[in-house]
């Protein structure tokens, strides 16, 4: 299983991007995806989840800017950033929950994360 990140880079202050995050494999439908994102010097942290059932959650300082959304049919998660700040700037990274149906336990997979950086 992999998970592939695109879409970051640098945008000003205000501006927007659209991550994207494509799994491989067929775990897609079955598994709860999430990004997290992790500053430099900082810990990583969840910014927001989209479940099987397609419900989402995000953080506090993801509330009214960002947006993750899922596309079962073509496997991917994104994450659209709106009113990017320079606090924003980060390393995002794609995480997939994996729930088999033939048993209670799961398997976390992460992608290899994509930068954005967010200049004032």
């Amino acid at each position: 299983v992999q998970l592939v990140e695109s879409g970051g880079g640098l945008v000003q202050a205000g501006g927007s991007l659209r991550l994207s995050c494509a799994a491989s494999g067929s775990i897609f439908s079955s598994s709860a995806m999430a990004w997290y994102r992790q500053a430099p010097g900082k810990q990583r942290e969840w910014v927001a989840t989209a479940t099987r059932d397609g419900s989402t959650n995000y953080a506090d300082s993801a509330k009214g800017r960002f947006a993750i959304s899922r596309d079962n049919a073509k496997n991917t998660v994104y994450l659209q950033m709106n009113s990017l700040r320079p606090e924003d700037t980060a390393d995002y990274f794609c995480y997939a929950r994996f729930y088999p149906s033939s048993s209670s336990s799961s398997t976390v997979y992460w992608g290899q994360g994509t930068q954005v950086t967010v200049s004032s």
